[in-house]
């Protein structure tokens, strides 16, 4: 008794042009997605860095509370871009320059720098984009909360008012804090529409 045959079709397999047209898609998808894909993580590292400064903020303004002193988050120039150090009062009279250099107000931690944990993230502000307030910019500086260059969070949960502008290559987001109740906002700014929405 003999096998029943088989009905199937060979097929032939691709051509020589289906297959130059299959690589050329590929390289026109592969040319689109790299770009995309680096704005994208771009935006989602310069994201993750300005929440972390709004977390670290929150985590030092409980401690303030919870240990009834000021701790206050310090931001030096450095090279290539700030070291910030969080310290405590330890006189009572707020966390100060001064004290600091001293020995009296001291570092809870060693210096760190954004870019050490977020790869191509820095402070800054890019030239012609308004600031949060709506003014014109022409100052690229990213740590805009006074002279001093000291955030400080107080006993009763107050804080120093100002603007952490954090950048990413093309990303721009800002934390912002409001100095009476001490909490934080962080924004994204939108190139699109030329604002700064919630993030």
């Amino acid at each position: 008794m003999q096998a029943p045959r088989s009905s199937a079709v060979v097929s032939p397999g691709f051509t020589l042009i289906e297959l130059m047209l299959a690589m050329a898609l590929s390289i026109v998808l592969l040319g689109v997605a790299i770009p995309i894909g680096g704005d994208a993580l771009d935006d989602m590292r310069t994201r993750a860095a300005a929440r972390y400064l709004a977390g670290r903020i929150a985590n030092s303004r409980l401690g303030a509370v919870n240990q009834s002193r000021a701790i206050g988050i310090r931001f030096v120039a450095a090279i290539p871009d700030y070291q910030f150090t969080s310290y405590v009062d330890g006189n009572g009279n707020g966390v100060r320059t001064a004290d600091i250099q001293d020995g009296t107000d001291v570092a809870m931690e060693v210096p760190r720098q954004l870019g050490a944990d977020f790869r191509g993230v820095r402070f800054g502000l890019m030239l012609g984009i308004a600031d949060v307030d709506g003014a014109a910019n022409t100052n690229p500086d990213g740590v805009r909360i006074g002279t001093a260059k000291i955030l400080t969070m107080t006993p009763d949960g107050a804080a120093t008012s100002g603007t952490l502008y954090v950048r990413g290559a093309h990303a721009q987001y800002a934390v912002r804090v409001l100095g009476v109740t001490g909490r934080t906002r962080v924004l994204k700014y939108e190139p699109g529409s030329r604002s700064w929405v919630s993030s």
